[in-house]
């Protein structure tokens, strides 16, 4: 009941609703934080996840170097990299970077092996190169587990993204971090209630985006 006494007296506060500490501004943080760190982890895992996927190589490599991504604590490399590199933006993607790249990259990989090689081989059959093969035969069919990936990455990523208040930057982890610090649970209540809030939001964006991107076919399949 107090978690809910909590809940309420955070969102009814106008004070929270306007102004730099507002929770319109500090979610347009935590969604940009989010958004940089996921188009950066895709636009390494994808390529590197098709290619190898497609040529059947390197997969006993992808899959310790996700298995030790994973095992290095984001919290730690937050810290080791601010104490490299400073206050400031670099610090926080690193860590966040490095903790979304392995689920786009092995899912990207697992997918595009799944394939039936029967259409491959008939695409090969036909004349068809490399990459044709791979971007109009085996990525139709391997995007919904694709897309799952991606759906891993960004829910890590949201879930997260609120260590960026640990080094002085915003987002919802602002109101955690504050509230820890000033006692104020109404604040870390809240903030931990839109951190939830938000993910189940991406969870809702990436369903739609493969119900739009997926054809009905491989949906059934």
């Amino acid at each position: 009941m107090n978690v809910l006494h909590f809940i309420n007296a955070f969102f009814s506060d106008s004070a929270h609703w306007h102004g730099y500490d507002g929770i319109p501004h500090r979610l347009l943080e935590h969604v940009q934080y989010s958004l940089m760190a996921l188009a950066i982890a895709a636009a390494i895992g994808l390529p590197v996840g098709l290619i190898t996927g497609h040529t059947g190589r390197g997969g006993t490599t992808l899959a310790l170097i996700a298995t030790a991504a994973r095992a290095l604590p984001s919290f730690g490399l937050l810290v080791l990299m601010f104490v490299l590199l400073g206050l400031g933006m670099l610090p926080v993607m690193i860590p966040l970077v490095v903790l979304a790249i392995p689920p786009i990259l092995v899912t990207t990989y697992e997918a595009v092996r799944t394939v039936e090689p029967a259409p491959v081989d008939a695409a090969r059959g036909m004349g068809m190169t490399e990459p044709r093969i791979l971007f109009q035969v085996e990525l139709p069919v391997a995007l919904p587990l694709i897309l799952s990936g991606l759906r891993s990455a960004a829910i890590q990523i949201v879930s997260t993204a609120t260590i960026a208040a640990y080094v002085s930057l915003g987002g919802l982890g602002r109101y955690i971090v504050d509230g820890l610090y000033q006692r104020n649970y109404e604040k870390v209540v809240g903030g931990a209630t839109l951190v939830a809030v938000l993910a189940l939001i991406t969870l809702g964006l990436f369903w739609a985006a493969a119900r739009a991107a997926v054809s009905p076919g491989v949906r059934r399949s």
